[in-house]
């Protein structure tokens, strides 16, 4: 089981929060005249309490250079946005870096501090035994296959909508559409295709039986060379 939370929206313990600005900064004593490498992780155990009913979990924070420049660019629009609603040059919007004290207004400096020192992390939790960063942070990033899945069961192999009542029509209906899945992660991880192109492109090329008398006849358009060794990878 892995879940992610990006640092911001992270709802845990506040030290669980604050851990990458205290670890950072001690890197950065101990290595003066370097920066923080692009990938690195911090890890933070995070053991189940007595009354938890979770496992004990792990917390890796990484560091991304370009996650860095990109959080940063933000957080100086926002402060630009904030510092003219300050000066009642514009309206006071939703804005986290304005502080309403009464009918005053601030920018929250502290809250901007510690903006930017968690910029460039993001927090990868995991439950696994024995883990480690790179398995853990290489895992999350191939949702998206699974999510891709999804939504070619959907579109592509049109799952849904599933017009059955009795049980074992429904799952013949759900096998045949895994089975169908499991063919088209075949082709495509064997061609390097993505199905819909390899159907698209295969579909217009059909071979035809001509029987005259005794003899059969076949007639086929030639395949182009792409689709040839496409087919021959799944041969």
């Amino acid at each position: 089981m892995l879940d992610e939370a990006g640092i911001d929206a992270v709802s845990y313990p506040t030290v669980n929060r604050r851990l990458p600005v205290y670890a950072r900064a001690e890197w950065r004593r101990e290595h003066p005249d370097q920066d923080l490498p692009d990938g690195h992780a911090f890890c933070q155990p995070w053991p189940a309490g007595p009354a938890d009913r979770r496992r004990d979990q792990v917390i890796y924070y990484q560091y991304r250079a370009d996650r860095a420049r990109r959080t940063i660019r933000g957080i100086d629009q926002q402060i630009a946005k904030a510092e003219n609603a300050v000066a009642g040059k514009a309206a006071v919007k939703r804005n986290r870096f304005v502080k309403l004290t009464g009918g005053t207004r601030t920018i929250n400096r502290d809250l901007e501090s510690k903006a930017r020192a968690l910029a460039g992390f993001k927090a990868y939790i995991t439950n696994i035994d024995n883990p480690t960063p790179e398995f853990v942070i290489g895992a999350y990033h191939q949702l998206w296959r699974i999510e891709k899945t999804f939504r070619m069961s959907k579109h592509d192999l049109r799952a849904r909508p599933i017009y059955h009542h009795k049980r074992e029509s429904i799952e013949a209906h759900l096998t045949i559409v895994f089975a169908a899945l499991a063919v088209t992660r075949f082709v495509e991880n064997a061609t390097g295709w993505s199905i819909k192109r390899f159907v698209r492109t295969a579909r217009r090329y059909r071979s035809v039986q001509i029987r005259v008398g005794a003899h059969t006849l076949t007639a086929e358009d030639p395949l182009p060379p792409d689709l040839r060794d496409a087919l021959a990878q799944i041969n």
